[in-house]
């Protein structure tokens, strides 16, 4: 999978895809080359809204966090997201039996470190402070995350009915916007627990 194929695989059911299922990257070196980078880009983004746009799009803590508050935080959430994916591959797998698949954990694997791209890449858009561009660019790295996971369950599942990749493909982001909201109700109580803590 080339980095120019990456928009491909939101429309194709075989562009991009082919190439990572010929490929066939091991489970270690995904997690470590692709889901680990990934999984910086959000705790970073959120302390930089943090501290250098305090209150522009996340509301302010007051009094302002400490250095090392902030390192708890960020060391929190990235292994939340760690945790995270294994998780959502496990879940993935079992879900197989619904439409009569049987997915190793590589390939559920593989789906679930590609799905989140988009929300990865997402929290970027803090580098301009506004609100309204966040939820638009949120909502846009949700209809992305969608389309990866509908187009990829087929080829990666190797199903031959889009009724079938489709009905777990559904599951699927269900199980994902659930796994989403944990993760964020996870960074909510943290948060909270370092200003309660003070």
């Amino acid at each position: 999978m080339h980095v120019h194929d990456f928009p491909k695989m939101l429309y194709s059911y075989s562009e991009g895809w082919s190439d990572l299922v010929r490929i066939h990257p091991s489970v270690m070196r995904v997690f470590l080359m692709y889901v680990v980078p990934m999984s910086l880009i959000p705790p970073a983004m959120l302390l930089y809204s943090m501290f250098v746009t305090p209150g522009a799009v996340f509301p302010a803590a007051v009094p302002e966090i400490t250095a090392f508050e902030a390192g708890a935080v960020f060391i929190a959430f990235f292994a939340a997201q760690l945790l995270m994916v294994p998780l959502m591959a496990s879940v993935i797998q079992q879900m197989g039996d619904l439409v009569g698949a049987r997915p190793d954990f590589h390939d559920a694997f593989m789906l679930a470190a590609v799905a989140p791209t988009p929300l990865w890449l997402c929290p970027l858009v803090l580098f301009i402070p506004s609100v309204w561009v966040a939820g638009i660019a949120l909502a846009a790295a949700w209809v992305a995350s969608a389309a990866l996971i509908y187009h990829g369950i087929e080829p990666l599942f190797k199903l031959d009915d889009h009724a079938k990749s489709r009905l777990m493909g559904s599951f699927v982001l269900a199980t994902g916007v659930a796994a989403w909201l944990a993760l964020m109700a996870v960074l909510a109580l943290l948060l909270s627990m370092i200003v309660g803590l003070r």
